[in-house]
């Protein structure tokens, strides 16, 4: 694997009219789960987002370690494929099954390697805050996320659930990482995986 540093992967640039540029990037969202791992991936110039791909990685075994394993294999091979820039991922929560809170955690725990071992910036937002950015609403269902994911990526039909909300995390990054440029302060904390 040929190591690149972070800030070296979001120097894509697009031409724009009367020959200046503007920086693009692709953000990979990932909607962790050891069952169903949802995954989105936007492309992001300037306010204009475009829609590159989603799915899930089904881990169709009973076998904890093998579920991680494919979890794993999944995302490298997904960032392979589509060369992120930066990787953003749903925070843990407290879930009211010990067993369930778990397994989601060393689920979201071996993603983030994957990232880690690509050298990619990883980024985490709490699910009430995907909710807020993409819906206006931090309780929202999962079918009102859908519905607005469809909308703001000007899709034919909504996502399956997990896809849209990878795609909803995704979203919020690039929302997110806009205000801080708006305000200002544009520099990204990589150590941390906030903008900062």
């Amino acid at each position: 694997m040929r190591w690149r540093r972070p800030c070296d992967r979001h120097v894509g640039l697009a031409a724009k009219p009367g020959g200046r540029y503007r920086a693009m990037t692709i953000i990979l969202g990932i909607d962790p789960g050891s069952r169903i791992t949802g995954y989105g991936i936007i492309r992001q110039q300037g306010r204009v987002l475009t829609y590159l791909g989603s799915g899930c990685i089904r881990t169709k075994v009973d076998d904890l370690p093998t579920r991680l394993q494919l979890i794993y294999a999944g995302v490298s091979e997904i960032i392979t494929q589509f060369q992120p820039d930066f990787f953003a991922i749903e925070e843990v929560f407290m879930a009211k099954n010990a067993d369930s809170a778990l397994k989601l955690g060393q689920a979201r725990g071996v993603a983030i390697v994957a990232a880690m071992n690509q050298s990619l910036p990883v980024f985490e937002y709490a699910a009430r805050q995907v909710k807020q950015t993409v819906v206006g609403n931090g309780s929202a269902d999962k079918g009102q996320v859908q519905h607005m994911v469809k909308l703001l990526l000007k899709l034919p039909a909504s996502p399956q659930a997990d896809a849209a909300d990878a795609l909803a995390i995704a979203i919020t990054h690039c929302h997110v990482s806009q205000n801080a440029i708006r305000a200002g302060n544009s520099r990204l904390n990589l150590a941390r995986g906030r903008l900062s």
